[in-house]
């Protein structure tokens, strides 16, 4: 677990990196990116700065080389935002949740039809042998 200091600076740098993307960095290869997640070690050195792009694979490689261009200009802003003593290094790793969500919804589609397919066989469906297959006895009789 994290200390609420650390905690802070990542909300912090969550906050300067994003108005940094929408406002500052006038990259044509930046496509609509998303800071979704920071994560900062303990010792406040690095920062890992997760993102989400809409758009395809085009549209998310030209991201990643915007990123990586612009790093320096959204460190030493983070810096001087910061006001802290050592500016941490920032890296940038494509967030795989929305991609890993859409499988997952994928595969609960896919769950949900085979289910409604067994209900559909299973509505029709008849006994393979007798309705009843536990043998009764005729000649049984309650007067013992």
């Amino acid at each position: 677990m994290s200390s609420p200091r650390v905690r802070k600076i990542a909300d912090r740098i969550k906050v300067v990196v994003a108005d940094m993307l929408e406002r500052r960095v006038k990259d044509p290869r930046l496509g609509f990116a998303t800071v979704t997640d920071v994560r900062v070690t303990g010792d406040s050195q690095h920062a890992t700065v997760f993102y989400s792009v809409l758009g395809g694979a085009d549209e998310i490689d030209g991201t990643a080389a915007a990123l990586a261009s612009a790093t320096g200009l959204i460190r030493s802003e983070v810096g001087k935002q910061l006001g802290i003593r050592h500016t941490p290094s920032i890296e940038f790793i494509l967030d795989g949740v929305p991609e890993n969500a859409r499988q997952i919804e994928d595969l609960l589609t896919q769950a949900k039809q085979s289910d409604a397919e067994v209900a559909r066989r299973a509505a029709s469906a008849t006994y393979a042998g007798d309705a009843d297959p536990y043998k009764k006895h005729d000649d049984e009789t309650d007067d013992a």
